[in-house]
């Protein structure tokens, strides 16, 4: 096989998770296993990984509920679920939160292998998918942007441009705009397409393990290292690896990423051997870095080194006329999914829509009209179920302001502390309540300076 996929197997049996790791292995994947589901799911949240092998049953955290927090998580995310205790209820239930398949102990490594590469090739045509949507139709030769503003229209240009070479890129926009999509789209029409995209969440990198966690470290190099590891430089060897929100990290940790970045060289913590690594770097910032580097807060010299091709995503405010295209492509979509015929949206709800900010931007849009499909009662969209589903996130007709500013600042802070309270803190559920992902509740929770103890 030419696609190295990235695996993670989620089982409390040792015997189990390593006959896996080594079946999987052996078919060219990289492999990575934990034994319980609450590592599974801070694995998924730091990286991203083309299938998810999940056992039902499990000490802690049920499987089943892991499986539903994946999907939370990210939706288009391939499980499969393995159980040694199938029932046909069991099965169903786990189709119906998403699992992709179903395979049942004891199961041989040739069922296993192939119930995995039938995922990954359901991946692969998914990500193709997305790439037609958002950027174009190879074969036909025509655009098939998901919008026509000029604004996207530009940026499609510069993504065909800059994705056949190896140019380190930096991906500017608010939240919700698609960063992630474009940099996987880059990867995916790069020459590196076939070879790993590693994500890393700048947000949850602490500096006292950076360098472990980014360059690796060797079996005994400090309390707890029982193994050598491969940092996420190393596992995006010959690929791509992409630095989401890259202002969330420290002066220091800028420090010991601009000398990898000079030098294309790491050293695992506890070993003074230099690993070279070919790696594309592509990062992703919601902030302006020229007020971060004016307050000391981001290394200029690191930001002449990522800025090499900047591509800024549009907020949905500035090209709202590709709301109705986006609305009715999010139908069609979902639709099918299902395999049901959409519903039409009427004209009075199509306006509200224009008229929304939507600073949750192109995922607030997708969410919104997930939840009015969903809810509607008849074939047609109207005014109620959109109005329903909003929250005060993306009230209509609100300034056109940025979030930090006014009336719409106070008013989305106060929503994001009722839904805390209502969820006891518990930012997953929050963040799924608010219709945005958990590394954005998060930066919305920093931005706002929001006590989780007192709420306020």
């Amino acid at each position: 096989m030419t696609y190295s996929a990235n695996i993670l197997v989620i089982d409390d049996e040792e015997s189990m998770r390593a006959g896996c790791v080594q079946t999987l292995a052996e078919e060219g994947y990289r492999v990575q296993a934990v034994e319980n589901g609450q590592l599974g799911l801070e694995m998924i949240d730091q990286e991203s990984f083309d299938a998810i092998v999940l056992d039902l049953r499990m000490p802690g955290i049920p499987g089943m509920e892991v499986l539903r927090g994946i999907k939370a998580n990210d939706p288009a995310s391939i499980v499969i679920v393995i159980t040694g205790h199938a029932t046909i209820d069991v099965a169903v239930q786990a189709m119906r939160q998403g699992a992709y398949d179903f395979i049942t102990k004891p199961f041989t490594p040739e069922a296993l292998a192939s119930v995995v590469k039938r995922a990954i090739d359901s991946r692969r045509r998914s990500l193709e998918n997305a790439c037609v949507d958002l950027a174009w139709d190879e074969k036909a030769g025509t655009d098939m942007v998901i919008g026509r503003s000029p604004a996207i229209m530009k940026v499609t240009q510069l993504v065909r441009q800059v994705a056949p070479t190896d140019s380190t890129v930096l991906i500017h926009g608010e939240t919700g705009v698609g960063k992630e999509l474009v940099a996987r789209i880059i990867h995916h029409l790069s020459r590196r397409h076939d070879k790993a995209f590693v994500v890393v969440d700048c947000g949850t990198l602490v500096e006292t393990l950076f360098e472990s966690e980014m360059f690796g470290h060797t079996k005994g190099s400090f309390t707890g290292a029982v193994e050598t590891t491969q940092g996420k430089f190393e596992l995006a060897n010959g690929g791509t690896i992409f630095l989401d929100e890259i202002t969330n990290i420290t002066v220091n940790m800028q420090s010991r990423l601009l000398r990898v970045i000079q030098e294309r060289e790491i050293s695992k913590v506890g070993s003074l051997d230099r690993i070279r690594v070919d790696v594309r770097i592509i990062s992703a910032t919601n902030r302006d870095l020229a007020k971060e580097i004016q307050e000391r807060r981001f290394r200029e010299d690191l930001f002449y080194r990522l800025n090499v091709v900047p591509i800024h995503l549009p907020p949905l405010r500035e090209r709202r006329e590709d709301i109705p295209i986006l609305a009715h492509h999010f139908l069609n979509r979902l639709s099918k999914a299902q395999d049901e015929k959409p519903p039409r949206i009427s004209d009075e709800a199509m306006r509200f829509l224009e008229q929304r900010d939507w600073p949750g931007n192109v995922r607030e849009l997708r969410n919104t009209i997930e939840y009015a499909m969903v809810t509607c009662a008849g074939d047609v969209i109207g005014l109620d179920d959109l109005s329903a589903s909003g929250s005060a996130l993306g009230a209509a007709g609100s300034a056109t302001t940025s979030p930090e500013h006014g009336a719409l600042a106070e008013s989305e802070k106060r929503e994001i502390v009722r839904v805390l309270k209502r969820f006891k803190g518990h930012k997953q559920k929050a963040a799924e309540y608010l219709g945005i992902n958990r590394k954005t509740l998060r930066e919305k929770i920093r931005r706002y300076g929001i006590d989780l103890e007192g709420r306020g």
